[in-house]
């Protein structure tokens, strides 16, 4: 565990819900507030675009990705993005996102290949749970582990974030 995780002050941060703008920039203008309170780190929920096939009320769930190299438009841009991350490295915080490895929605970009995906018997693409606005990863296949990894390496070379809050961490294959 890097020294900075130790003892700091996490901050979980929904951007649709922390402003009355829900975006990236209206985050970025309430970092220093965020400082003050002593926080250290800036756990950002899942950033990415929502899935609209099968999606639970009228919004949906952030953790339902629709792709997990994108950043959700409601929120901004990646330039947007890059800036909240910059500003909170000024003044000496950290930032974090939601990585949800185990499932996508039905509309990700990964369901052309439906190998990536956990099957039933007869082919049928599962739901983990009950959670049916969303589809299961499949961690056997060594494509899907290299896809994921390119997603996490993406997200720190080209943002300069911090590290990753792993939804559902426990279903992920530790390995992983």
């Amino acid at each position: 565990m890097a020294p900075w995780v130790r003892d700091a002050i996490v901050y979980e941060l929904n951007v649709r819900t922390f402003s009355p703008e829900g975006t990236f920039n209206a985050v970025t203008a309430r970092l220093p507030e965020l400082q003050q309170l002593g926080v250290g780190i800036v756990w950002l929920m899942p950033i990415h675009p929502l899935g609209e096939v099968k999606k639970k009320g009228s919004i949906g769930s952030p953790y339902a990705v629709r792709d997990y190299m994108e950043v959700n438009p409601a929120y901004g841009t990646k330039d947007d993005l890059r800036r909240l991350v910059r500003e909170a490295h000024r003044l000496g915080l950290k930032v974090i996102i939601d990585v949800v490895a185990n499932h996508t929605s039905w509309d990700n970009v990964l369901m052309k290949t439906p190998s990536l995906y956990r099957r039933d018997a007869s082919g049928q693409i599962l739901s983990p749970y009950d959670w049916t606005d969303v589809a299961a990863l499949n961690y056997a296949n060594p494509e899907t582990r290299a896809y994921m990894h390119r997603v996490l390496q993406y997200w720190i070379r080209e943002f300069d974030l911090d590290g990753y809050r792993c939804d559902v961490a426990g279903e992920v294959p530790t390995d992983f």
